[in-house]
């Protein structure tokens, strides 16, 4: 497998987490949708070495969102 996330994968990350802090699950899911393959499993991959997943992510910025 490859290490990298693209410039494009990163930012709908960041879309996707902020979408989901404010609640918005529209928008938090289409960004996730609009990751490539590759990206998204170097992701998957990332969060896996840092012993979560991204459900759990998206949990934890939920919860965290004031």
């Amino acid at each position: 497998m490859t290490d990298h996330i693209t410039l494009m994968a990163a930012g709908e990350l960041r879309t996707a987490l902020e979408a989901t802090a404010q609640g918005d699950l529209p928008t938090a899911v289409a960004a996730l949708m609009s990751i490539d393959p590759t990206s998204w499993a170097t992701i998957e991959h990332r969060l896996t070495m840092l012993g979560g997943s991204l459900p759990e992510l998206l949990a934890n910025v939920r919860r965290d969102a004031p």
